[in-house]
């Protein structure tokens, strides 16, 4: 793989990986979504935002579909990772992404990841 997957790769202390966190995550987060993503967002103690994905069978397909929706995820963070505040980010895939090009879903992703700015910025209503 070399150092061009390395490079590609998204670092382990920006991911969420442990199945406690994203159970937190979701017990914890505020959700909101669009047509084609669903997202958990809990702010977190680590250095700045974390990823984490649910990309179901049911929802997605066979597993091309999966890491092509994965990819463009991961992607699309990657970019965005230092405009946004230090929360856990989990993002579930909906049934119309599997239907979608790559670039409704960059554009749907765009937007979300303002919401979280925005959400995040915004003191809490009570």
């Amino acid at each position: 793989m070399g150092s061009v997957g390395a490079r590609r790769a998204l670092p382990a202390r920006r991911r969420v990986r442990r199945k406690s966190e994203f159970e937190a995550a979701y017990r914890h987060g505020r959700r909101f979504g669009d047509a084609y993503f669903g997202v958990v967002v809990r702010v977190n103690r680590a250095e700045g935002p974390r990823l984490g994905l649910a990309v179901a069978t049911k929802v997605a397909g066979n597993s091309v579909e999966r890491n092509r929706i994965r990819r463009v995820i991961r992607e699309s963070f990657r970019l965005r990772q230092l405009d946004l505040p230090p929360v856990d980010l989990i993002v579930n895939a909906r049934a119309r992404v599997r239907a979608a090009r790559n670039e409704q879903l960059r554009a749907s992703l765009e937007s979300l990841w303002d919401r979280v700015k925005e959400l995040c910025a915004a003191p809490p209503s009570s």
